[in-house]
């Protein structure tokens, strides 16, 4: 048993210095991406807060007419933050140097649907289930921002960053429970969810494009 412990010990400190010196290696584009997400957030901030107040109407759905509101509450709120935090603590944690990548890709996404969201003055069905999210995080939930479902999409692109992994699968499951979520609740569009999957996709491939561009270029300027 003492053998077993000291070989863990020293796994788990090789790993750490390998996972501090790829930290370094990539702190300049690590850095580049947290500016990036401070501004996606200022964006998307900025967007909500004007959907919310905006002249807005609802209308019709072929799929949410046939049924009642169904309450996924605590599928909506805490499978959809486990969701997002895994898809940051997963690079974090496992490959630090794929983080700038996730996070750039992050932030390409909720840029695209704040302005999807001021070009779409939607409001949810009549008979929307209204939700409430934890703490400062039911600062970032708006009214009305309803074109393209952020549920859904969010951890369809953790399934298109890791489709080489096996955790791809349970964003794939978990973009399709978001999307029965959102859609049960009527707090989207059938529009909503099925149009979050070909953006997303768009958005990913937008990231990729740029990224293997950009990459090159600040390694040669700050290496």
């Amino acid at each position: 048993m003492k053998r077993r412990s000291i070989i863990s010990k020293d796994y788990f400190r090789i790993g750490f210095r390998a996972w501090k010196r790829e930290l370094f290696h990539y702190k300049y584009l690590i850095a580049l991406s947290l500016l990036l997400v401070g501004l996606a957030a200022l964006i998307d901030y900025s967007c909500g807060k004007y959907v919310s107040t905006a002249k807005v109407a609802h209308v019709p759905d072929l799929i949410l007419d046939h049924f009642g509101p169904i309450d996924m509450t605590i599928l909506f709120v805490y499978g959809y933050l486990t969701l997002v935090f895994t898809l940051i603590l997963y690079p974090l944690v496992l490959h630090i140097g794929t983080l700038h990548m996730v996070i750039s890709q992050f932030s390409l996404l909720v840029v695209l649907r704040s302005l999807f969201i001021i070009f779409t003055h939607l409001q949810p069905p009549p008979d929307v289930i209204s939700v409430h999210f934890p703490g400062i995080f039911q600062n970032l939930s708006f009214q009305n921002d309803m074109f393209f479902s952020g549920h859904t999409a969010i951890p369809f692109l953790g399934f298109l960053l890791f489709r080489k992994s096996g955790i791809r699968y349970f964003f794939l499951v978990g973009s399709g429970f978001m999307g029965v979520a959102v859609l049960a609740m009527h707090l989207h569009y059938s529009i909503d969810v099925l149009a979050a999957f070909f953006i997303t996709w768009t958005s990913y491939r937008m990231g990729d494009y740029a990224l293997k561009r950009i990459e090159p270029y600040i390694k040669r300027k700050l290496h």
